[in-house]
């Protein structure tokens, strides 16, 4: 690990950044060249204190999943996010179609969204980057590990994921979920992560055995849906779907149709995302 030269390009890329680079509105008396600290620690999820530490060239060595989320955070290209794993003393991650890594342009279009549910995710149904309004819609995705990661996966395994739907439509999104995971399978093979998830959900999960057997192929999932949170209530969303075909990501955005009470609840959930992040909740 060479701590001065990751203290050095993490400075370097933290004054490049500009406010509006990330969503955030310039103040009349901001002096300082770039974004302030603390505000790149709340874009990569880390305290201050940690940031700081690595930026002063005192801090321990980041693991490969801090050092992503730094990548998220700092709006890094691919080239610079394996600049910064190798900086800090780990080898650069496989460069493969559907990785992790949340390109910068999409990163920014999330940053315009903030108060609108929105999330960036994979082929796999995992969550990579949430605003402040999806994870007070959906609570924080992108914490899980393992295959707890795919939203399809929790669906079979985890009762808790289904709260966020009404019952009466658990059948439709239960056949849904099911789709998405074979569609994954189909197009990377046994071998690949897909399938895998597909072996652990055969043996745990009676349920999903029983949609796999069907062999049901569907398109799209339906642009509209029905979505619930326990202080707003049930909420009849439109879905809208962004494809980043280099990264086999898509960028997820739900919205209500403007004068609906809908529209009026996702605005309260809005509010509530916001007083969530102001309390550390």
């Amino acid at each position: 690990m060479d701590r001065a030269q990751l203290a050095d390009f993490l400075r370097r890329r933290r004054e490049v950044l500009q406010p509006e680079d990330v969503g955030l509105r310039r103040g009349a008396r901001r002096r300082t060249a770039g974004l302030r600290r603390e505000e790149v620690a709340a874009l990569c999820d880390m305290s201050v204190d940690y940031y700081s530490r690595l930026e002063q060239r005192r801090g321990p060595q980041p693991s490969e999943q801090m050092l992503a989320a730094m990548a998220r955070g700092l709006r890094l290209s691919l080239d610079e996010r394996d600049h910064l794993f190798r900086l800090a003393g780990h080898t650069a991650p496989v460069r493969a179609l559907r990785g992790d890594h949340v390109s910068p342009g999409v990163m920014r279009v999330l940053d315009r969204l903030a108060d609108t549910p929105a999330q960036v995710m994979t082929e796999l149904g995992e969550t990579l980057a949430q605003t402040p309004a999806a994870r007070a819609l959906f609570g924080d995705e992108t914490r899980y590990e393992g295959f707890l990661r795919s939203v399809g996966y929790r669906w079979f395994m985890d009762p808790s994921a289904r709260s966020v739907y009404p019952d009466e439509d658990h059948p439709t999104h239960a056949r849904a979920f099911t789709a998405d995971i074979r569609a994954a399978y189909a197009k990377h093979g046994r071998a690949s992560r897909a399938g895998a998830m597909v072996e652990a959900l055969l043996a745990q999960s009676p349920e999903f055995a029983a949609l796999w057997e069907a062999h049901e192929v569907r398109g799209a999932h339906p642009r509209e849906k029905r979505v619930q949170h326990p202080e707003v209530g049930v909420m009849e969303l439109q879905c809208q779907f962004l494809v980043d075909p280099e990264q086999g990501q898509t960028l997820l955005v739900l919205t209500a149709t403007p004068g609906t009470e809908s529209h009026e609840r996702l605005q309260l959930l809005a509010v509530i995302g916001t007083q969530a992040i102001a309390t550390g909740r």
